[in-house]
């Protein structure tokens, strides 16, 4: 499905629906709008539960300031106004009071996306406007001199966050991307010191070649369309989950010992479709198609690992967290957590990008769930499902984590009873 297709009024109720159900908002808070070619502002309503928002309550408000709809617009009309006429470029707004994003606000802080490079890359820096009350003109005048200055994402001081696109669906994943980013540094720093990349160690993620030579398939195989259909299962659940988000995670899926199927690039996670996946052939990309910038490491991993026949690399916040602290993973939590991830090591930022081989080679070591520093967690499986248990059970081994370390000091299994889980379940 093409995003911008759909009209304003349907674009607004499904980003809300995203921002609401995603835990980013109240059914009070928050609000959007679409600038249109005719300078036509499309905005949610005043007081109306963005719960249960249908395209029906979506109000038109003219250049000539008159509106049409069954209710009043947003309060916060006027700084919508004012970023738009700060910032012509722009054509859609967010604003929503995320519980990560609003912990920053009323610190005074903003996030440093400079600890993931996708998050850089979408978010940028985060400028920051000065408090003042909502609905006023001077809300809408520091938030749109803020936007002035060349940002897109911006904290508002004891309020929340404004992030803004050439697109409502960019823009939304502008702040769902932050809030993300947001929530893993928080945890990071919990139970330690984080840290950030390089301007260098940043370009590195604009330098990979996923542009592979192409190929026309002559027929997808029976197999090939049931591997499709699991792999598009698995992005959702995981977004569902809270293990992806729409800009970030990779799934890919053995077909035979040269071919394997790939998420894209730069498609919402959420709308990956069977479509939109990319077959892989013998280094070959099909035609018309743009591979995940990870295909390369996909496909050493196979290439060296026979056994392996599903990869997922996934920004979950609570083992994100592990990945940009100096902290080790510890798995000897619970024998579960142990059994599925055994010692998880951390490789160090770039070795994915300019070492692939270097990856595959700890994989085959044993190791079937990798911390990559400043990235991801990279899974392993037998299966696509085997893959995907395994990231769920680091995400909730890292949330255990990090939740104990409030309460007091971890205990890990011991040595004994490693070696017992080992000789009954991984023999």
């Amino acid at each position: 499905m093409q995003f911008d297709l759909l009209s304003p009024r349907q674009q607004l109720v499904r980003i809300m629906q995203r921002i609401y159900y995603g835990g980013l908002t109240t059914l009070s808070g928050g609000n959007l709008s679409i600038r249109d070619n005719d300078d036509t502002i499309w905005i949610t309503p005043s007081g109306i539960d963005k719960g249960k928002l249908i395209d029906k309550d979506m109000v038109a408000v003219y250049p000539d300031g008159s509106y049409a709809g069954l209710h009043k617009p947003s309060s916060e009309l006027p700084f919508h106004e004012a970023i738009y006429k700060a910032r012509p470029d722009l054509r859609a707004i967010v604003h929503a009071h995320t519980p990560a994003l609003v912990a920053f606000s009323i610190v005074r802080k903003v996030p440093d996306t400079r600890i993931i490079p996708q998050a850089h890359r979408i978010c940028g820096q985060v400028g920051y406007a000065p408090y003042a009350l909502p609905g006023s003109g001077i809300l809408g005048e520091n938030i749109s001199n803020t936007f002035a200055q060349g940002f897109n994402a911006i904290l508002l001081e004891n309020h929340g966050v404004v992030t803004a696109d050439a697109t409502l669906l960019d823009a939304f994943q502008r702040l769902e991307t932050l809030d993300f980013c947001a929530r893993s540094q928080m945890y990071a720093q919990s139970f330690g010191e984080i840290s950030n990349l390089t301007k260098d160690e940043l370009d590195l993620f604009e330098h990979r070649d996923n542009h592979l030579p192409v190929f026309m398939p002559d027929q997808h195989s029976s197999y090939e369309r049931e591997q499709r259909e699991k792999v598009v299962d698995i992005v959702h659940r995981a977004c569902e989950r809270s293990l992806m988000i729409s800009t970030e995670g990779v799934v890919s899926a053995r077909i035979n010992d040269q071919s394997f199927l790939i998420t894209p690039t730069g498609v919402d996670r959420p709308s990956v479709d069977l479509e939109s996946l990319v077959l892989v052939s013998e280094g070959k990309q099909e035609m018309g198609k743009l591979a995940s910038r990870s295909v390369l490491l996909h496909q050493e991993i196979y290439k060296s690992n026979p056994d392996v026949n599903a990869i997922i690399t996934a920004q979950s916040p609570y083992a994100t967290a592990f990945t940009i602290s100096e902290r080790s993973f510890d798995t000897k939590t619970i024998p579960e957590s142990y059994i599925m991830l055994l010692e998880t090591p951390k490789l160090s930022f770039g070795v994915q990008y300019k070492q692939p081989a270097e990856v595959s080679k700890i994989i085959a070591l044993g190791n079937p769930v990798v911390l990559l520093q400043n990235d991801c967690v990279l899974t392993t499986g037998t299966t696509l499902l085997n893959a995907f248990d395994r990231l769920e059970v680091a995400e909730f081994t890292a949330r255990s984590l990090v939740e104990s370390f409030s309460i007091g000091d971890l205990v890990p299994i011991g040595n004994e009873e490693i070696q017992a889980l080992k000789d009954k379940f991984l023999t």
